[in-house]
């Protein structure tokens, strides 16, 4: 029988779920970059886990995965200390504009920590521990500027305090850009959109300021 010489051709993987993977890895790699993180989670980024304790509406978005646990649990570290950042900063700023900034900064994000702590609750323990294993507890970089803001000089204050959150806002940023590629639930990616733009933005209007 006579060989086969045609070129055997090789199906190409679509490239959504390739892109997908390779955001996966991605997100604990910018998780790393975060001065005081620790490791990426232990647990597989892809199994969803269904919600365990708040009944969610039918047809909404209801499964968290490994990989959307892990960004919310950042997320939720890195608003609590923006929201440490915006309360001293509106003890020491004195640019009327920069207090109506930063008390804006502080009604979005406390609505979407609140949003975010349900959402790890609905996730359930599986999801929680996946992302409590990724240690985001000590972020020196906050630390950092929040010794920087306190010790900042009257007449320094604005300026530092627009340097420090500046700095904050671009990680939150690059955070949510990078869930929008790699995470599964829809409802958490269109969370990640609103912080990526709502952050971006805010730096713009920052730099206008300084």
């Amino acid at each position: 029988m006579a060989a086969d010489l045609s070129p055997r051709t090789r199906v190409a993987e679509p490239a959504g779920p390739r892109l997908r993977r390779a955001s996966a890895a991605a997100l604990p790699g910018v998780a790393l970059a975060l001065p005081g993180c620790g490791g990426p989670p232990a647990a597989d980024p892809s199994p969803p886990v269904p919600s365990a304790t708040t009944s969610v509406p039918a047809g909404a978005d209801a499964t968290v995965s490994g990989i959307d646990a892990l960004f919310l649990a950042m997320m939720v570290a890195h608003t609590e200390q923006t929201l440490e950042i915006v309360r001293l900063g509106l003890d020491r700023a004195t640019d009327p504009r920069i207090r109506t900034l930063i008390a804006a900064v502080r009604a979005t994000e406390t609505d979407e920590l609140a949003t975010m702590r349900g959402w790890l609750r609905e996730a359930g323990p599986s999801a929680a521990a996946a992302a409590a294993r990724h240690d985001h507890s000590g972020h020196s970089e906050a630390v950092a500027g929040l010794a920087r803001l306190r010790a900042a000089a009257p007449a320094d204050a604005d300026r530092v305090l627009l340097d420090v959150l500046s700095r904050h806002q671009r990680t939150a940023a690059d955070l949510a850009r990078a869930q929008v590629a790699a995470g599964t639930s829809e409802r958490v990616r269109d969370l990640a959109r609103r912080i990526d733009r709502s952050r971006t933005a805010e730096v713009d209007l920052m730099a206008g300021l300084g």
